[in-house]
């Protein structure tokens, strides 16, 4: 049976391929070729670590299969995981449930980024002692019900007893903490979790399930700095959908499939609690990037909607890009034969004062030597083993039909599970057509 891991086809890109100046050097993995592209790619980078880049878009434009989503992938490699990096198509502004600003907002939302600083009090610590007291029960005299419950938690620097809730109680049972379990109790939120069997109980048993963690070090009580991550539109998310754990919830969690449309003064809402936690220095806001591609397809009132969006505060950066290549001669710019010297504005389908906002990018037409470069490095990426003249055969059939093609053939050969020949490229070439 064929196991494999799942690729995206541009899994390959880890970054522009720039030196510390910012000028592009040929690099393993990076993005290949678009020296300019990549060079203007790297200011845009800059701008947007250092916040300079507000109020501002880019628009990403050449043939189809030039690699517009790849510079976008190569940017996001570049910006790394801190900043948020939401991918949207333009067609799916398109639904029948939401309106497309709702979907637009929902997208810049979930390019916006909160850091949320708390400090919490906790205990930490090998449980020694777990004291239950029982009393009789008012209403039956033959029960006996839990009157309190004494837990004794040590750590290097001691041992403290801690008389507790009966919902903690709970909690206790339903992870069946014994003696000799390491615990973690948050007070503020009333939680109390099990992170492990104390190592020093590793010899009770020969053969055990149990995962073994060290004996908390210092103090037992303690306060813990929580860095918690998380998108404006997780939080809009979470006030539309709480998330509860008894059988309701959950199951209308599971039933209730259907698109609902957050509402302007929910969001004013969580604005709101957002800017009060940075005014008192506990949560940061990070604006990330939003790239669009197959932006020809909106219309006008989505892009009336994104030129306001751009002037909000905090609003991330928004990168389009377009394969309507019959209209765009930018900027000098023809993108089919390279010719700088013709520009219309009007022929791009963006309204005049929103593009007026945008830093266009020009993309090329791969030449024949970086496609090569490019199946190369899909074919290591992939861990394909192909013979001399297969490789030559694929180099001649992407100048033929197209680099899109080639690479949709790359992740077929896994198939053969032996080295590709000609003989397997011919087969597959032949079997499956290119448009």
């Amino acid at each position: 049976m064929l196991s494999s891991k799942s690729r995206g086809v541009h899994s390959h890109i880890k970054g522009l391929g720039l030196d510390d100046q910012g000028e592009p050097i040929d690099t393993p993995f990076s993005f290949v070729g678009q020296e300019n592209a990549r060079e203007a790619a790297g200011l845009i980078v800059e701008m947007v670590k250092q916040k300079k880049m507000a109020g501002k878009g880019l628009l990403l434009v050449g043939p189809s299969g030039c690699g517009k989503t790849a510079l976008a992938v190569a940017i996001s490699e570049e910006l790394g995981i801190k900043t948020p990096f939401n991918i949207l198509n333009g067609s799916e502004v398109y639904s029948s449930e939401v309106k497309k600003t709702e979907v637009l907002q929902a997208a810049l939302r979930k390019a916006i980024l909160v850091r949320i600083n708390e400090f919490k009090n906790i205990y930490e610590g090998e449980v020694v002692n777990l004291d239950i007291v029982e009393e009789n029960d008012l209403f039956d005299n033959e029960a006996m019900s839990i009157k309190e419950v004494n837990i004794t938690l040590r750590a290097t620097k001691g041992t403290k007893t801690f008389k507790i809730s009966k919902q903690l109680y709970e909690q206790i049972n339903q992870q069946n903490i014994k003696k000799g379990d390491v615990v973690y109790i948050e007070t503020s939120a009333g939680i109390i979790k099990k992170m492990g069997r104390g190592e020093s109980h590793m010899n009770d048993y020969d053969l055990e399930s149990e995962k073994y963690v060290p004996l908390p070090k210092g103090d037992i009580f303690r306060k813990k700095e929580i860095v918690q991550e998380t998108t404006l539109h997780s939080l809009d998310s979470s006030f539309v959908h709480p998330t509860g754990q008894d059988v309701v919830s959950l199951t209308s969690q599971v039933l209730n499939t259907k698109k609902v449309e957050i509402t302007e003064r929910l969001r004013n809402e969580v604005d709101l609690m957002v800017n009060n936690y940075v005014e008192v220095g506990k949560a940061d806001i990070i604006p990330g990037v939003l790239f669009i591609d197959e932006a020809n397809v909106l219309d006008l009132e989505c892009f009336t909607f994104l030129h306001k969006a751009i002037d909000s505060a905090n609003s991330p950066i928004i990168i389009l890009a377009s394969n309507d290549i019959n209209n765009y001669n930018i900027n000098n710019y023809n993108i089919n034969n390279y010719n700088i010297n013709n520009y219309d504005k009007n022929s791009i389908g963006i309204p005049q004062d929103f593009l007026n906002r945008l830093m266009i990018i020009p993309i090329k037409k791969n030449t024949p030597e970086n496609n090569n470069r490019i199946i190369q490095m899909r074919l290591t990426e992939e861990e394909v083993e192909i013979s001399k003249d297969g490789l030559d055969f694929l180099f001649e059939l992407c100048k033929t039909k197209s680099l899109r093609y080639c690479l949709s053939l790359i992740s077929l050969f896994k198939t053969y599970n032996k080295e590709i020949t000609k003989v397997e490229i011919e087969e597959l070439s032949e079997l499956f057509l290119d448009c």
